[in-house]
């Protein structure tokens, strides 16, 4: 008869197989989401204000269908683009209130709570989108982006835009001093506003979703942009002239309300790390290959005089605009500076 304490053993040794089995089981998430009630779900408010067929209208649609796909369903990521839950100005706010979760505001705007953060502003900083990357991933990078933290504010990641080109309806913009006397629309930078100082240009910061009834109005007579942002917009259908000078960039961090990420489950907050990190990669080759076809558009249509600056016309261009570095190196410091891979030893 076989003894009952090797039964019990036995039993109890299954037992804790299992345990263990079902311990290491990976995450599952419910698969029946359309019984969960909103309040069962984690929803994400990713609110932006391009157009949807911009890189980073695009990257923001992949995104929420990669994460309902990976969590099947359970964690919604409702996107909403061209400033359709808030304008320009007023996602900032409702991020901080918690009333949305998740923004990807230009960097610039970012500014005006960490003033450091404008290196990225300024004018001729990087020479390719790789070595702003390089940048924003180094140490430096990484302690300018923590800063945003004492502000509630997460970087969970980078999407370009591209770089700045430069529109009016005035004149062609072929040396630096076409530039005096223009109007010029920027984004909120001092940066920005000492980059055209320097050249004598006037500036108004003006929010991007009214961009095109400021030009229309002709309250402005040009602006910056990369060529995806105005071709979304429609803007060159109301300039005349359009300067390709490659003069600054223009990038998007993505943001979280640092409170809510914080309240986040571990397996969800790895989930969604995982698919920004492989939707940013998307988006950087997204953006190049955009920013050539609307270019390629642009000069189709004929309905814009564009002129190329030359690597003569760039080197005189940066050297106007050395006043800006040394207004931000007395403002902020040179720390930063010395950090861009343009001024790294070889």
């Amino acid at each position: 008869m076989r003894p009952v304490y090797g039964i019990i053993t036995f039993s109890f040794i299954a037992m804790i197989a299992i345990i263990v089995l079902i311990s290491y089981q990976p995450k599952e998430y419910p698969t029946d989401y359309e019984q969960l009630s909103t309040d069962e779900r984690i929803v994400i408010r990713f609110s932006h204000v391009v157009g949807e067929n911009t890189p980073k209208g695009m990257a923001a649609r992949k995104f929420a269908e990669l994460v309902k796909e990976r969590s099947n369903g359970y964690i919604e990521v409702q996107v909403f683009s061209n400033g359709t839950l808030y304008k320009d100005g007023e996602e900032m706010n409702a991020l901080s209130r918690g009333d949305i979760q998740m923004i990807a505001p230009a960097i610039s705007k970012l500014t005006e709570l960490v003033p450091e953060i404008s290196v990225l502003d300024l004018p001729y900083a990087f020479y390719t989108l790789d070595e702003v990357h390089e940048f924003v991933q180094s140490d430096a990078g990484n302690k300018l982006t923590d800063k945003l933290k004492n502000h509630n504010l997460l970087v969970v990641g980078l999407w370009d835009s591209g770089f700045k080109q430069i529109s009016n309806s005035i004149r062609p913009i072929e040396h630096y001093s076409d530039l005096s006397g223009l109007r010029m629309r920027i984004m909120p930078s001092n940066i920005l506003e000492e980059q055209y100082a320097a050249v004598n240009a006037q500036t108004k910061r003006i929010d991007f979703n009214t961009v095109f009834n400021q030009l229309q109005k002709r309250n402005v007579d040009g602006q910056e942009n990369t060529l995806t942002n105005i071709t979304s917009k429609n803007l060159f259908s109301l300039q005349n002239y359009l300067t390709i000078s490659n003069h600054g960039y223009l990038g998007y961090f993505l943001l979280f309300n640092l409170d809510f990420w914080n309240s986040l489950p571990e397996d969800v907050q790895q989930l969604l790390t995982e698919t920004l990190a492989e939707v940013q990669e998307w988006e950087w080759e997204l953006t190049k290959q955009l920013n050539e076809e609307k270019l390629q558009d642009i000069e189709n249509c004929q309905c814009i005089q564009i002129h190329y600056l030359s690597d003569e016309d760039q080197k005189e261009w940066e050297e106007k605009f050395e006043p800006v570095y040394d207004y931000y190196k007395n403002h902020y410091g040179d720390e930063f500076i010395k950090a861009l891979p343009k001024n790294q030893q070889e």
